[in-house]
């Protein structure tokens, strides 16, 4: 259950992050919600999580999963870079996130 609060944290943390990015592009009430509701919702889930999974393996896994899930977001809708060295940097950081839930 725990790596499942961890997972979801995770996700909701892309939330936020794209609300950060919407908030740069137009301050405005929606996007604030988005930015504010994505990382409450995501503190909330990471501080689940971590009442029983290990805090130095939690957050590692929690920011590799927002690290990626920004920068797939960032190349799919907001027109970022798609170098084949930023994917093999996307695929270490997913190496290390298996690895740590295999190790924690």
């Amino acid at each position: 259950m725990e790596w499942s609060e961890l997972i979801i944290a995770g996700l909701l943390e892309i939330v936020g992050v794209i609300g950060v990015k919407k908030v740069a592009e137009k301050d405005n009430f929606i996007n604030n919600v988005i930015l504010i509701a994505g990382f409450l919702t995501s503190f909330f889930f990471l501080s689940r999580a971590i009442a029983v999974i290990p805090l130095s393996t939690a957050y590692a896994v929690w920011t590799g999963i927002g690290t990626v899930g920004a920068a797939i977001v960032g190349m799919l809708f907001f027109r970022e870079a798609k170098s084949w060295i930023r994917l093999l940097c996307i695929m270490g950081v997913i190496g290390a996130v298996v690895s740590l839930k295999l190790v924690g």
